[in-house]
Order: structure tokens, then sequence, then C-alpha cells
């Protein structure tokens, strides 16, 4: 719900005021293991290679329909989506509810649907025509709390209360009510609403909000469960934390990452930045964990408006071709901004699709770099070597390599011009940026870049 997780002496700060107010039973917070020794668990190709589209049911069309997302899914698989995120879909609180509609995250009712998006049956007829044209579903799970007036409700001890008996919210989120993990009628519910979604709707997985405040052995269980019902899911925690991929979830966001690459982008860290949270997150995670990587989602402001429409995409340029799973979010792809102006969560702004002629870069930019991301397998896949720049404080060059190729990215993260050099062993290289005037061979280690500029080469093996 809010990307805490990169703040953890925030969430250690917090943790502690409410172990003041409530049992050490009650409390979420775990014992982690040291896991940086293990390997994460497999990943299925699907998931290595995907393309993960956010969408916001509400905000995605005027119309604010599962039948209006259905119409458009084409459009995503033309675009190169390959999964299709679903936020909540359930039935929005309305008790402490936040601006004039509520947040998606305050959930009524687990086991039913926003009226106002349509039917079950229309989420079905969702669910059979994105596979129907080659792509993955999966929907948001809001397992770490529910809105005030959720059905569950009716049986407080599925809630978590303080020293005088009151129900808790987490952190400032006081829309919503935290639920009780430590008592057992809890986590059978919640086990019973993932197989519900995934046995019915035939769905491909789930995006698991707050993960990390929900205990692992409960998501341990769960992907157990589950994978009884449909062997092949993926599960994506909304997390940073390195104990959910040894055997529970395929990926987790790179939050570092993504305020690493922010506070480049602002000039508030270096370039450098980036670099070494990839270094600690490669140091502190099972061998082979994978990673969300994001320059925009509902948490955030939208990066068009953060960074400027060039930064931006540099900072998808990055996204895209960093190891780990891209992200996009209701559209990115035609640079809107809608979101901007008032807050994403609580009200209806529906994407204006409009500005894919007013930004034509956004649509052209995307256009080029999904293809060429599918096309090189050592973009999805290969393994990646930091290499040195004449200027790190301010561009980033790191190669992707696999069995078949060696594919160079540079990225300035200003907006002045780099002429420089980079270190790279070897000739061979070719430019294969997507909007270069033309396929050249590259005169390395000579290296120019625009401001906010990105360049791509590729060698054979």
């Amino acid at each position: 719900m809010s990307a805490l997780f990169a703040r953890r002496f925030v969430v250690v700060l917090t943790l502690a005021a409410m172990a003041a107010l409530q049992p050490a039973t009650q409390l979420h917070a775990q014992a982690r293991r040291d896991v940086r020794a293990l390997d994460a668990r497999p990943v299925a190709p699907w998931v290595r290679d995907a393309v993960i589209y956010e969408l916001n049911v509400r905000t995605f069309s005027s119309e604010g329909t599962f039948n209006a997302v259905t119409a458009r899914l084409p459009e995503l698989q033309k675009l190169g989506v390959t999964i299709v995120w679903l936020m909540p879909i359930h039935p929005l609180g309305q008790v402490k509810k936040k601006g004039s509609i509520g947040s998606p995250y305050a959930v009524r009712d687990y086991m039913d649907v926003n009226p106002a998006y349509g039917t079950k049956d229309d989420l079905k007829r969702l669910v059979r025509e994105a596979h129907r044209v080659g792509l993955k579903v999966i929907i948001d799970v809001v397992a770490n709390h529910s809105s005030w007036d959720n059905v569950l409700m009716k049986t407080p001890s599925y809630y978590r209360r303080d020293a005088s008996g009151q129900i808790l919210s987490p952190y400032d989120w006081t829309d919503v009510a935290a639920l009780n993990y430590a008592n057992p009628a809890t986590r059978t519910y919640m086990h019973g609403v993932l197989q519900y979604w995934l046995r019915e709707f035939d769905l491909d997985g789930f995006r698991c909000d707050v993960a990390g405040e929900v205990p692992t052995d409960f998501w341990e269980e769960a992907r157990r469960n589950l994978e009884q019902i449909k062997p092949d899911i993926m599960m994506l925690a909304e997390s940073h934390e390195p104990e959910l991929l040894v055997s529970a979830f395929d990926l987790d966001y790179g939050w570092p990452g993504y305020h690493a690459l922010k506070d480049a982008i602002l000039g508030n860290r270096s370039a450098r930045a980036v670099r070494e949270e990839w270094e600690t997150e490669r140091r502190n995670y099972p061998k082979g964990a994978l990673h969300l990587r994001i320059a925009d989602n509902h948490d955030e402001k939208r990066a068009i408006t953060f960074f400027g429409e060039r930064a931006a995409l540099a900072a998808f340029a990055l996204v895209f071709t960093m190891d780990g799973v891209p992200l996009l979010y209701n559209g990115n792809e035609v640079g809107d901004a809608t979101e901007s102006f008032a807050p994403a969560l609580f009200e209806k702004l529906p994407v204006w699709w409009q500005m894919r002629e007013r930004r034509p870069e956004f649509p052209r930019f995307f256009d080029g770099m999904i293809p060429l991301r599918r096309a090189h397998p050592a973009l999805r896949g290969g393994g990646t070597t930091w290499v040195r720049n004449t200027d790190e404080d301010r561009v980033i060059t790191f190669v992707r390599s696999d069995a078949t190729e060696d594919v160079l990215v540079a990225v300035n993260l200003t907006n002045r011009a780099f002429a420089g050099s980079v270190e790279v062993a070897g000739a061979g290289y070719t430019e294969i940026t997507p909007w270069a005037a033309s396929i050249a061979a590259a005169a390395m280690p000579a290296l120019t870049l625009d401001p906010w500029g990105v360049r791509i080469f590729r060698r054979a093996k």
C-alpha cells in the first residue's frame, strides 16, 4: 500500500510503539531468517520474461468497468504486456473512507466484486479473453488489513487490538483495520479467500499488498495450497524482504532501487546510488532472487510530473534493461499524468488517453523498448556486470550478458550532455537503441549521451 519498506527505521519505530500497546503475540513483526546462503525459489520463464501492467479498473476507462478493460485487452497484448495486474476488485469500505470514493485497499468484502466494476461473470469473461489473447491475469489481495465495515467485523477476534481492546490501524492508515494472524481462524479465512479466487476465476496468481507485514509462514502455506489448485502460478510481494523469496513468492518490489533512481534524477544522490542499492540487494537476498523494477506506480507521484518527461523516459529505460521484471502503470504508455493532480487511490480520475497525440514520444518509446527487451534474451534473464565510465556521478553503465550476447546499456540521469568513455572489453558492439537513426557499429569506448539520454549496444558471442 505504501513504500515504507525502503525506510526501515520508520517500520522499526512504528512496531516498537505498537508493541507497547498490545501483546507481543499479536504483532506481525517477525524474527527474519538470514537467507543469503539459500537459493530463491525457482521462477517460471513466463514470470521472469514478463512485462507487468498495473491496471486500476475504475480509472483505466471512463466507464470504469471490467467490460471496458476486456474490450482493450488486445491493445495491451499488442503493446507487449504479458501480465495484467488488476488492483483490488472488491467492494470499497465506506466507514472512515478517504476521498470521495475511498481506497480500493480498504476492502469491505473479500469474497465479492465492486458492483461499480460489474459482476463476477464479467470478471470471468475478462480472464477468459485475456487468456485467449495470450495474457496472464493476477489480482491484488489485501491480506494485512480490511475496511472498518468489512463483513469480518462481526467476529472481533479477526482483528488486532491494543491493551484497551481497541482495534488498531496499521501505521497512519486510518481507513483500515489490522487483521490478526495470531488467530488461526483469520488464517483459515484468508487461505479460503485466495483459493476461491484462483479456483473459480482461473487466475494466474496474486499481487500481495504489504506482504512483509503478514507472517511469512502464512504465505508459505498459502503457496502450497494454491499450487494444489493450479501449479503454475505467480506470487508478487509488495515488500522488500529476502525471506519471502525463499519459498512463498516469485518476486518482490525493488523499492531501494526505485528510491535511489528517484533521488539521482532529482539531484539528491549520485547516480552511483543505483548501483550501490543493487549491490546491497544482491548481497542480502537468496541467490537468484527476482525483483519488480519500478519507475511509477499507484503509491508514488506520476513519473512524468515528478521527474519531467525526458527524465521519466530515462527512468523507464532502466526499468526495462535492468535485471528483474518491469512494471507499467495505467497510462504510462501514453504519458498520462492525470493522477498527479489528486490522490490516485481515493478519487475517480480516468486516464486521459488523448495524451497519445500530445506526447508522441511516450508511445514511440514503449513501442521500441518493449520489443527490444523481448528480442534480446540477455535483457530478460542475463547476468549484470556494472562497468566504469568517466562520470559515474551522472551516468549509469552496465552490461547484461548470456551465452549468446552482451548488451551494454548507458543512461544519463542528468540534464547535461555527456561526452566521455566507458570501460568495455573488446570490440564488436553495434548500437541497437530503438530510436537511433540507424543500426551501426559503435566506436567504443568513446560514448556520448544527450541530456537524459539512453543508448544501448549489442555484441554477439
